[in-house]
């Protein structure tokens, strides 16, 4: 249909320019890096399998604010809870790649930013994916050159750096300058303020070799910045209604999710603990999701890094999926969306059920839930 064609537009050219590095990066590995079996959970004797599943394939990116995932899976969280079914993990650089994933199958359940999955459900009309709890808020800043950027209006005429085109921070970006007044045509990132598209993993060189004056970015690439001369002039966390916005939520496959409903409880449960033991243990917590990036990269991070990067995200179960909704208005306005219909984008039975069995308070799904 016409409004479909349209709606994807700008995934199909999202999808072109957002994924082609990662992708190169990860060739040699298939969609996502795969972890050797070098995990400490053990299975406890007599343990069965879920579902008569052999495996659950479990996806997330290597930062900080995939933390519930670090720590569930360094804790072993996940698989107490899958039992003799194991916990298979791969690890994204970006969310189309985790899209492509979990749409051929090669992951069942994945941390994912509000943006990617957004793009991966109205791509597929609404049948590729649901969003079945949340994770994180917060952990995102703009980050700018002291010498070059004194004020926030100092912003404009400069070039600053988001991770990719239309992706989360992208877009918070973009409406961020649209609210100040000032024109930029979102694909090529030029206007009032050049926008300078560019990897995480690279815009802390970047803004050492002066080719950025600042970026919008999230954690610990902001906290990167700031350890390498920059400062912190806007977290966007203050932008926000109780300073709370989506920036990782779970999502599932449909069908794994209609197949396999015990298995999905068993890792929603897993991270529903990790949660509340993050919160519990701010400390030991930042401690291990260190260890576990430090295991997944090579190299963890150092404390000047680690400890504000922390400071600054919020681990919730709650999806936040008014903000989602908010968002995706925001890409809209943007131009880099046409409005999406998210209806039945979250399935929150389940998280539910374990939340009301922990007695916690249920979440919502802002009107977006499945019926």
């Amino acid at each position: 249909m016409p409004a479909n064609r349209s709606r994807s537009k700008f995934l199909r050219r999202g999808t072109a320019v957002l994924a082609a590095l990662p992708l190169l990066a990860l060739a040699a590995c298939g969609y996502g890096s795969h972890s050797d079996d070098t995990d400490t959970a053990k299975v406890a004797a007599g343990s069965k399998k879920i579902d008569g599943l052999d495996s659950v394939k479990i996806g997330y990116f290597g930062n900080l604010t995939h933390a519930t995932a670090l720590v569930g899976r360094e804790q072993g969280l996940f698989q107490k809870e899958l039992g003799a079914t194991k916990a298979d993990y791969a690890i994204f650089n970006a969310g189309p790649s985790e899209i492509e994933a979990l749409n051929s199958g090669s992951i069942d359940i994945g941390w994912l930013g509000p943006s990617p999955a957004i793009n991966g459900y109205t791509k597929s009309n609404g049948k590729s994916l649901k969003i079945i709890g949340g994770s994180a808020s917060g952990g995102v800043k703009l980050v700018v050159n002291p010498k070059k950027i004194k004020s926030l209006k100092d912003v404009k005429g400069k070039n600053i750096a988001t991770p990719q085109l239309g992706n989360t921070q992208d877009v918070a970006f973009l409406n961020w300058v649209a609210e100040q007044g000032w024109k930029v045509d979102a694909q090529s990132g030029k206007g009032d303020v050049t926008v300078v598209r560019t990897d995480n993993k690279i815009t802390p060189d970047a803004f050492k070799a002066g080719s950025i004056d600042g970026a919008w970015v999230p954690e610990p690439t902001a906290s990167k910045l700031v350890a390498e001369g920059g400062r912190t002039i806007l977290d966007e966390s203050t932008l926000w209604p109780d300073k709370k916005f989506v920036i990782t939520n779970i999502i599932v496959r449909q069908a794994f999710l209609k197949e396999h409903p015990k298995a999905v409880e068993a890792v929603l449960k897993a991270s529903v603990e990790a949660n509340k033991w993050i919160n519990a243990n701010s400390d030991k917590a930042k401690t291990a999701a260190n260890k576990q990036l430090g295991i997944d990269s090579g190299k963890e991070l150092p404390a000047n890094v680690l400890d504000p990067a922390w400071k600054s995200i919020r681990f919730t179960d709650d999806p936040l999926a008014a903000t989602l909704n908010t968002e995706a208005a925001h890409a809209v306005k943007a131009g880099l969306l046409q409005k999406p219909n998210l209806k039945g984008i979250y399935d929150l039975t389940v998280l539910n059920k374990i939340l009301k069995a922990a007695g916690e308070d249920p979440v919502d799904a802002a009107g977006l839930g499945t019926s």
